[in-house]
């Protein structure tokens, strides 16, 4: 189940490490934000390693639908709400500049970039999308309403965003990642500060660093941030179909459990069937029976299933790790934003670990508040599963795992941790296998 983009690039292959090292940077995760981060450092001739525990890639970011976007749902009438105008209005900035990075740098790169229109649409609710543009009219944004799409079904209306972006994202990190300091196959396992470095061990040798970036996803360090508290995963399912309308936009349900659209060359990618991970949801079953009754004609090539982290508060986490870490930074809680939210990543963090001043760096803080309703969800879940009796535990915490029938997993309903049959970790913040 590769998703379009795995077998469609060539990702470069970097040695492990092979001996004890130092630098003034230790980056944590290959993945888009990783990569991202490295890049900006190498632009700043700063000092820094980046170490992934597989390939470059290889995580969440080979399995995103790879649109690059500032419209992330119905999302700045809530922001405006929560944290006031002038927050929203540097949340939209912090994203459209992202954007604008994107498509300077895809200039130089072969990575399928093309400008597309995004759009945002309600399926039977006008006034939530009125809401929206009226918040997008007072953050200064040229939004648009939209009556009609073409897409198989009606709608009450829609916002459209001009001028955002799709691309290939696997080709994109492949045509960056070579000019970079990497090493593949070095996991993580510790962090131990002394003396003003903090010693990250590896199986294969130990890292010195003054300043730590953990771009892993989920952050795998538990005694900082209460991260663990502060976020949830939850999965969703691609399918991707040949013999299907070019629909000429990226589309996205507004509803929590609905759908999204976008063409790559001549295929039609539908997204959705999601659930929190660990529990049950539509899955692929949903997304086929959809095409099989709005497009007929249409075959299925391929399918995947991605996961993502989410926040209490619709906005990533992304600067010091937490109070108590001045030299440990974080970049999660993409909120299915992955790619836009990955460049807001680098050029923040790397302001941060260069003691340069960010304007943004207080909309990202990893420590606002926790005081949002999403946090009661997510402790109830913690408890009930870790009193849950269970043959299969999670290495992370002790939750107790559910078997996932779709995908032949074993699934963590806490913090989204996921193992095969037999008991090898596929995603984090578990940092090993499960115990024989």
């Amino acid at each position: 189940m590769n998703s379009i983009w795995s077998d469609s690039a060539n990702i470069p292959h970097f040695e492990p490490l092979q001996q004890d090292i130092q630098t003034d940077v230790l980056i944590i995760g290959g993945g888009m934000a990783g990569i991202l981060c490295a890049h900006e450092l190498t632009l700043r001739g700063a000092d820094y390693v980046l170490v992934e525990a597989d390939r470059l890639g290889s995580g969440i970011t080979k399995n995103t639908t790879a649109k690059i976007t500032s419209q992330h749902g119905l999302i700045y009438d809530q922001l405006i709400r929560r944290f006031g105008i002038e927050k929203a209005r540097m949340y939209l900035e912090a994203n459209q500049n992202a954007l604008e990075e994107y498509r300077r740098l895809c200039q130089q790169i072969d990575c399928d970039f093309t400008e597309q229109d995004a759009f945002v649409y309600s399926l039977d609710d006008r006034e939530k999308i009125e809401k929206e543009l009226s918040a997008l009219e007072k953050l200064g944004f040229a939004a648009e309403f939209c009556q009609h799409l073409p897409l198989p079904f009606r709608i009450a209306g829609a916002v459209k965003f001009p001028k955002q972006a799709q691309f290939h994202p696997l080709k994109f990190l492949a045509a960056i990642a070579p000019k970079l300091n990497i090493y593949e196959h070095t996991r993580v396992k510790e962090l131990i500060t002394c003396n003003g470095y903090t010693a990250a061990t590896t199986d294969r040798g130990t890292i010195k660093a003054k300043k730590i970036i953990v771009c892993t996803h989920f952050p795998f360090l538990n005694k900082h941030g209460s991260y663990f508290l502060k976020m949830y995963q939850h999965r969703s399912y691609v399918i991707a179909l040949e013999n299907a309308p070019d629909i000429n936009g990226m589309y996205l349900d507004e509803a929590e459990k609905g759908m999204s659209f976008r063409n790559y060359q001549n295929l039609l990618l539908i997204g959705g069937g999601d659930h929190r991970t660990g529990k049950q949801g539509g899955n692929w079953l949903e997304l086929s029976d959809f095409a099989k009754h709005h497009y007929p004609d249409a075959r299925e090539k391929c399918r995947w299933a991605t996961q993502d982290c989410m926040t209490l508060d619709g906005v990533p986490y992304i600067g010091q790790y937490s109070k108590n870490t001045p030299n440990l930074y974080v970049a999660t809680g993409f909120n299915k934003w992955g790619m836009t939210s990955s460049m807001v990543a680098a050029k923040l963090l790397a302001d941060m670990v260069t003691q340069k001043s960010n304007p943004y760096a207080p909309v990202f803080s990893p420590s606002r508040t926790i005081l949002r309703p999403q946090l009661a969800v997510n402790a109830f879940e913690a408890v009930t599963n870790l009193l849950t009796i269970s043959g299969k535990r999670c290495p992370h915490m002790g939750c107790a795992l559910k078997w996932n029938p779709q995908e032949h997993s074993w699934d963590c309903p806490c913090h989204g941790s996921r193992f095969s049959k037999d008991g090898k970790l596929i995603d984090n913040p578990s940092t090993g296998d499960l115990k024989k």
